[in-house]
């Protein structure tokens, strides 16, 4: 089973970058990070029925299709999603890519809150486009700073680790019976 994971934040040692790594080390094959920092802003324009749509947007499309799951590793932005996650999926919208997928909605934070304005923003933008959010692989992980070791860049805390386990073997499990 292929995996396709999309991480909303940009930053090189971010803590959900560590999160999206650790949770990627529970996945039973092959698995890949979208680079959703390389995409043009929406614009409809560039996706009109005759319209070849620019080399990025159409390299997601591609893997997103490719992909048997899902998942999605977002910090929140003042109470939402970051943008430049956002525009990934406003490129996903209209293409089909994300019908029926298995997804996984991971949000972390140093609030004690886990993200969890970002996390709902997330499942109901994946529901709209009719990808299949798996609640029970999705997380919201407080207080993440102490959690992550900035030399490894990976989580360190054993019970979000296990927790991890937990969420990514309930993706899998909803992925399964899509695999040929």
């Amino acid at each position: 089973m292929r995996l396709l994971a999309l991480s909303g934040s940009l930053r090189a040692r971010s803590s959900n970058g560590a999160v999206l790594r650790s949770a990627l080390t529970f996945w039973d094959g092959p698995a890949a990070t979208a680079d959703i920092g390389a995409l043009p802003h929406f614009n409809p324009d560039l996706d009109g029925e005759d319209a070849t749509p620019p080399a990025p947007v159409a390299a997601l499309r591609t893997a997103v299709a490719s992909a048997d799951a899902l998942l999605v590793v977002s910090p929140e932005y003042a109470h939402g999603v970051p943008g430049a996650l956002k525009n990934a999926l406003d490129w996903l919208v209209s293409s089909g890519e994300c019908v029926s997928k298995p997804v996984a909605v991971i949000t972390a934070s140093p609030s004690p809150t886990g993200g969890d304005h970002a996390n709902a923003q997330l499942r109901e933008v994946l529901r709209m486009m009719t990808g299949e959010v798996v609640t029970a692989a999705c997380r919201e992980i407080p207080a993440i700073s102490p959690k992550v070791d900035p030399t490894t860049e990976r989580v360190t805390d054993e019970a979000t680790l296990a927790d991890l386990g937990v969420a990514l073997s309930h993706l899998a499990a909803a992925a399964a019976p899509l695999t040929p």
